[in-house]
């Protein structure tokens, strides 16, 4: 159990290093509302069919669970952003009210940028995060 324990430690403390960042260790694996996301830039975007409140108030639920500090959220009408620190790595939300689609549901865009450059697996891990927490409630 110990050496378990050790080897997993060497893992974290390695990818922390080589500047991968564990967000989550064993988030179910959750898909964005469209089940699509976009890596450009940096930025690894998905539409979820939610409203913009009810998105904007799952990405402060995964702020928190996240333990995030130094939470810096900007909110206007339809559309915002959150900057925050996570495992010492900066974690930029950008949340867009898109409109409503043909069946008459909400689209709201989110976009996570991990670290400066960005880090797709960390901004998936952040994602899934998300959409736990988007479809727990």
């Amino acid at each position: 159990m110990k050496r378990t324990f050790f080897i997993l430690f060497l893992l974290i403390g390695g990818m922390t290093l080589a500047g991968c960042l564990p967000l989550v260790a064993g988030t179910a694996a959750g898909v964005g509302g469209s089940g699509t996301y976009l890596f450009m830039q940096g930025e690894l975007k998905t539409d979820y069919y939610y409203s913009f409140d009810k998105v904007w108030a799952a990405c402060e639920k995964t702020i928190a669970d996240m333990r995030g500090y130094d939470v810096e959220p900007k909110k206007d009408v339809s559309q915002g952003k959150i900057d925050a620190m996570i495992e010492e790595e900066k974690v930029h939300f950008s949340i867009k009210y898109k409109g409503k689609d043909v069946a008459g549901k909400d689209i709201t865009t989110v976009g996570v940028r991990v670290g400066l450059v960005g880090n797709e697996l960390s901004s998936k891990l952040v994602h899934d995060k998300m959409a736990e927490n988007l479809f727990a409630n």
